[in-house]
């Protein structure tokens, strides 16, 4: 059995094989958090986080459902109840991913009882809380219960508030910067393009994205802290406590509360195998909105008992959510296109683009149709 430093070595040694040009020892969480252990390197912190003695043996598995990043667990007994995560940044994702908010955001969250405790972080990765429970699949998210569980979790994220200010959403910038990378990075004017001839051109996107700003920035649905990547993996269930919790935030932040619903709405499709038969049926999303409309009203009006939801509130935001589907398509299918360039993660990203932007516009039409309750 190796000890404890000699493990923490070897994810030291996994994190700079996977990114070494970002490798550093880790640095102290900004303020106001405060890293409690006071360590300066990656095996300090680690090395206090757990009690004395050694990891078990094997303890550090690598975590295969990720598919932007490494993840590993570290552990000293066979429960996992004191385990942490070490979650290593993949290759070029600073591309797709602003790691100073995403540390921020990841705070907030944290003090508002709504992710596990962040323990340090370094140059190309974060040390947190394991929190335990199961990650979820596209069978479990349809389940009546944990469709409540979940809507009434989304509405205790976005009920957090801005501090007084007023926040944009992030949507139109990170679509305007992920479009930016695929025609500087991919396009046939760049040396060595990669854009399949399958795949829209750059120029059929960018008017795409003018048509959805115009149409979806009319739809006034609410600006709310968002996760903005609840795919099923990303939510996990405790059935010792019968609640679920949201993990990953690397693209939390503020963005119209319809995005976060259609985003996971679509996420019911699955990720590895996807299958848009799964979508929720418009009956399912009443009742899952039901849920989260009532959840969110307590939480932002303060009168619990006057949380009565209208037929035309549920009928307005089902409409928002699935017109803001289409973002999510586009958001998600630009990226993948950015993945396959660059990450080093064994998934077919070009393959999972181009399926993102075929139901982008097979959906196109039928959610165009839709017509908000006047």
């Amino acid at each position: 059995m190796k000890p404890l430093r000699s493990r923490v070595r070897g994810l030291r040694g996994l994190c700079q094989r996977e990114n070494p040009a970002l490798s550093s020892p880790p640095k102290p969480l900004p303020s106001p958090a405060v890293n409690p252990y006071g360590s300066q390197s990656l095996e300090g912190a680690v090395g206090e986080i757990i009690p004395r003695g050694s990891i078990l043996p094997g303890a550090h598995p690598l975590f295969t459902d990720g598919i932007t990043n490494k993840l590993l667990a570290c552990y000293t007994d066979e429960a996992m109840g004191d385990a942490l995560l070490v979650r290593v940044y993949g290759t070029r994702s600073e591309l797709l991913v602003d790691r100073d908010t995403e540390l921020r955001n990841f705070q907030v969250l944290r003090a508002h009882g709504c992710a596990p405790e962040l323990f340090c972080s370094f140059r190309n990765g974060l040390c947190y809380q394991f929190l335990p429970g199961i990650a979820l699949g596209p069978q479990h998210v349809r389940d009546p219960h944990i469709c409540r569980l979940v809507a009434r979790e989304m509405a205790r994220v976005h009920a957090i508030h801005a501090n007084g200010s007023l926040p944009r959403p992030i949507l139109w910038q990170k679509l305007h910067k992920y479009l930016g990378l695929v025609k500087t990075e991919l396009s046939p004017k760049v040396s060595n393009p990669s854009l399949p001839p399958d795949v829209p051109s750059p120029e059929a996107l960018e008017q795409e994205l003018v048509w959805m700003q115009d149409t979806l920035s009319q739809l006034g649905s609410p600006v709310v802290l968002c996760h903005n990547d609840l795919l099923c993996k990303n939510i996990i269930y405790d059935s010792t406590q019968d609640r679920v919790r949201f993990i990953d935030y690397e693209y939390t932040g503020y963005n119209y509360q319809a995005f976060d619903i259609g985003n996971h709405f679509n996420e019911f499709a699955g990720v590895k195998e996807v299958d848009y038969g799964l979508y929720p049926s418009k009956e399912t999303q009443l009742q899952w909105l039901h849920s989260y409309l009532q959840a969110y009203k307590e939480l932002t009006q303060g009168h619990p008992g006057d949380t009565q939801v209208s037929e035309e509130e549920l009928e307005t935001l089902y409409v928002q959510v699935n017109k803001f589907s289409l973002a999510s398509h586009f958001l998600w299918a630009c990226w993948g296109l950015i993945q396959d360039k660059y990450s080093t993660i064994d998934f077919n990203f070009l393959r999972y683009a181009k399926l993102r932007f075929k139901q982008y516009f097979k959906m196109k039409p039928v959610v165009t149709a839709l017509q908000v309750p006047r």
